[in-house]
């Protein structure tokens, strides 16, 4: 019943927090002269804070309207273009000078890990001008009705395997986190099948390929419970009136609960500093206002997904072992020759330990070593290797470089084997 009761607190809480939104305008309108000394701007923080700690935050918009392509600023155009019950394919469509030449086709896929897809924002922007960006835009599952049917792991590869199939020849896939696993599987699938429309290369970003290399505290958690004890403690069911009513899930409001937990201390001086701000009213709050409100919008995910990706990737650590199956047959890595493949960590990820996406290497034996490439960004954590300035800065350009390098129509050069500004193997 915890769900219910979540819900219920939140119903009950609805009341005095449009109260507080009231009141709290009252307070900081410049028209009230109140307003301009410290104690009303005190009182206005208070009631914020308020209605901000007590509210669900909805799904946010990716609001990229354009971008630059060269010395060009164009429009961009956000559109569905391939939709199932679980997932929605978006295409971010430049309006791209007709003489430019064709930039690659990139699929990134978004972590189905709590948080929606627009936690990308920033990876996609950096990518925009460079790329054809399509992205994986998960669909929370407390409103897909239980007549929609299950999702699992291997719904996930299929998922994978159909867009790519959609998108066509020379794509290439961008795997967040997450996703880095299934993205691994979908290739070894095709190209063990001799699929023609397999990616040209694959970007695995600070992805749990293998979790006994340098285990984070989410790992030993999982190492630490059996599945059983997953089952009976986090997964619940969807409460009426959801679209999904009754179906298990994972609420992603436990995810988000045990994110915060990682980086209590963080979160609190974080909010201390907002408060404060608010006070002395110095135009400092918008930036937490933007990241607090992608930050704190989560969705839930199906328990068979959830419940799987624990067993077979935190727990029995199957891809690694070569024990991994989609669809009754064994995965195997070792078929993947023709998708280049390039591994991406952050220094101090403390989701994914260092080296646990670097793994990949080592499992994808037939990839040539001229289609392959390692980069360990320093100085960021796990937000930073797919967000942030170091991202635009320092992973963004190589992704691209690489993309290009290895677009199956484009002219082949030497690929670059040290960058600076961080290592690269």
């Amino acid at each position: 019943m915890f769900y219910q009761l979540y819900e219920l607190n939140h119903a009950a809480m609805a009341p005095f927090r449009a109260a507080a939104d009231i009141m709290r305008f009252a307070y900081a309108n410049p028209l009230n002269p109140f307003a301009q000394t410290p104690l009303g701007r005190t009182i206005a923080a208070s009631l914020e804070m308020f209605e901000r700690t007590t509210r669900r935050y909805g799904k946010p918009e990716f609001g990229l309207k354009q971008t630059v392509i060269g010395d060009q600023t164009v429009s961009v155009r956000e559109e569905i273009v391939w939709s199932r019950s679980f997932c929605n394919l978006l295409h971010f469509s430049r309006n791209v000078p007709p003489s430019r030449a064709s930039d690659p086709r990139v699929l990134i896929v978004a972590p189905m890990s709590g948080h929606y897809a627009t936690l990308l924002r920033g990876t996609v922007e950096a990518l925009l001008p460079s790329a054809d960006v399509y992205i994986t835009d998960w669909i929370d599952a407390r409103m897909v009705p239980m007549a929609e049917g299950t999702f699992d792991f291997d719904d996930y590869v299929d998922y994978i395997i159909e867009m790519l199939h959609f998108l066509g020849h020379d794509t290439h896939v961008i795997a967040v986190c997450q996703p880095s696993v299934p993205v691994l599987v979908a290739a070894a699938v095709m190209e063990e099948a001799k699929d023609p429309l397999s990616p040209s290369s694959m970007t695995l970003m600070g992805g749990p390929i293998d979790t006994r290399i340098n285990p984070t505290a989410v790992n030993k958690l999982a190492q630490e419970r059996s599945l059983q004890w997953f089952s009976d403690n986090v997964i619940m069911n969807v409460p009426w009136p959801q679209p999904g009513f009754m179906r298990p899930v994972y609420p992603g409001f436990l995810q988000l609960s045990g994110f915060m937990s990682m980086n209590l201390d963080r979160h609190l001086v974080a909010h201390k500093e907002f408060f404060m701000h608010l006070v002395k009213n110095d135009g400092e709050p918008e930036k937490h206002r933007d990241f607090y409100d992608e930050y704190l919008a989560v969705m839930d995910l199906t328990a068979e997904f959830y419940l799987q990706t624990v067993e077979e990737v935190f727990i029995k650590h199957s891809l690694p072992k070569g024990e991994l199956m989609h669809r009754g047959k064994r995965v195997d890595p070792a078929a993947i020759h023709k998708v280049a493949l390039l591994t991406v960590e952050g220094e101090n990820d403390d989701i994914s330990g260092v080296g646990q996406t670097k793994a990949a290497q080592t499992i994808c034996v037939n990839i040539p070593e001229d289609m392959r490439m390692h980069y360990l960004q320093p100085d960021v954590g796990h937000y930073g290797v797919f967000n942030g300035s170091r991202f635009r800065r320092e992973i963004a350009p190589r992704i691209i470089d690489f993309v290009r390098q290895h677009s199956r129509s484009a002219v082949k050069r030497p690929v670059q084997r040290v960058i600076k500004g961080g290592r690269t193997a």
